[in-house]
């Protein structure tokens, strides 16, 4: 897939992500076509990916509906032969799965997190440095995420979707096993606290261990009604403050501002995929370590214990 202008690209599900894949994939000049229960106007639509693998004939599979569908839909779609490659939005599953017998080239995890400037910075600044301690912070109001729809009807306010912060914003979990070793133990304390109308958790604080990191605290929430999402890390020689609000890293006291637009990360991401550069994207193996946090987070909050990998 080196010519991204003949790629034929198919999106399952068509909500605010599966759109957004859509747009950027047209955008980098794929031929494009959705699998969706309504028909639109705007692009062509199948209503099962049975009939989309046989007629669009992708080479680039995104699959973008609700994350308790993921599963079925990985299954639905090794059952049709298909051996091209697969993109699944974040996170892989709403828990623990066996993976369906496939004949994929690649499967990917769509975190696309790890090709923001901000991240790919403070990596590369953390390679070969003493890690000593990590503090990282997400929080953004639930419904004021989209605020032209009601909160209570989305996949993220339901846990039979797969909604709740764990699993929503699970972006960070991954950047962190990324830049700092797998995890190795966990403590966590969490659920739905708040007065938000929904069955999912809206906040989760963990203390946790990597394997380049002794120490590290996470939280998660649905509650910061100004919406941030930040790091710091200390190591032997120097500290870094990582904003991916503002786009700033500062280092010790010298601050660096990157340009950043809302796109950018998912193109660079569909980009390398397109192009068959498939290194820095989230593999199953890293999927699967950043949902067993999940559960063992979840285990920990329950039993009041700490959780090794």
């Amino acid at each position: 897939m080196n010519d991204t202008l003949n790629s034929r690209c198919l999106v399952v599900g068509y909500g605010s992500i599966g759109m957004r894949h859509a747009r950027i994939l047209q955008e980098l000049g794929c031929s494009v076509a959705v699998v969706s229960r309504r028909d639109h106007a705007s692009i062509t639509t199948y209503g099962e990916i049975g009939d989309a693998v046989l007629n669009h004939r992708p080479d680039y599979v995104v699959i973008a509906n609700e994350t308790a569908l993921h599963h079925d839909e990985l299954v639905r779609l090794a059952a049709t032969g298909y051996q091209g490659t697969v993109l699944l939005e974040k996170p892989l599953f709403e828990c623990v799965k066996p993976m369906p017998e496939n004949q994929f080239q690649a499967l990917r995890i769509a975190y696309n997190l790890r090709f923001h400037p901000v991240i790919l910075r403070l990596k590369s600044l953390l390679e070969d440095q003493n890690i000593l301690s990590v503090h990282c912070y997400v929080g953004q109001y639930l419904p004021g995420w989209r605020p032209e729809t009601d909160y209570r009807h989305s996949y993220s306010a339901q846990s039979k979707m797969g909604g709740g912060v764990l699993l929503d914003l699970s972006h960070d979990l991954d950047y962190l096993n990324w830049m700092l070793g797998d995890w190795q133990k966990v403590s966590a304390l969490g659920g739905q606290l708040s007065q938000l109308e929904i069955t999912s958790d809206d906040i989760f604080t963990l203390l946790l261990s990597f394997g380049q990191c002794p120490i590290a605290a996470v939280q998660l929430n649905y509650l910061d009604r100004r919406g941030r999402r930040s790091l710091i890390v200390n190591t032997a020689h120097h500290t870094y403050e990582a904003d991916l609000v503002s786009n700033k890293i500062f280092i010790d006291k010298t601050e660096e501002t990157f340009n950043v637009q809302r796109d950018d990360t998912y193109r660079s991401m569909h980009a390398a995929l397109l192009r068959g550069e498939f290194e820095s994207l989230c593999s199953l193996s890293e999927a699967l370590s950043t949902l067993k946090l999940i559960s063992a987070s979840r285990q920990s909050a329950t039993n009041q214990e700490w959780v090794k990998q």
